[in-house]
């Protein structure tokens, strides 16, 4: 099972900037130069957003080169998956009617 911080994981997400970043990286793999022209950020802007989401997991980082290339990580992908599948509301039958 991953080690995951639900909270880490919610507060980077919380941003943006950062959802899109992940969205892309569901293609694959990505090069910090590809995600700069993508979103027209800086780069010390873009090397904080995935500071934040290597941090808590989301994001793998493999240097090549003066390049750092970007992917999810998949493992902690899944594990925050199935953490959000098991929310569910429970509620009475007599609840119902209050909502």
């Amino acid at each position: 099972m991953v080690e995951m911080d639900v909270a880490l994981i919610c507060k980077a997400l919380g941003d943006s900037n950062r959802l899109h970043i992940v969205m892309s990286l569901l293609q694959g793999e990505m090069c910090a130069c590809r995600l700069l022209e993508e979103f027209s950020i800086t780069q010390p802007t873009l090397s904080h957003h995935m500071k934040v989401l290597c941090e808590c997991g989301l994001v793998q980082a493999r240097k090549k080169g003066k390049w750092c290339h970007y992917s999810l990580n998949c493992e902690t992908l899944a594990a925050f998956r199935q953490f959000i599948d098991g929310l569910v509301c429970c509620r009475t039958q007599d609840d119902k009617g209050d909502a």
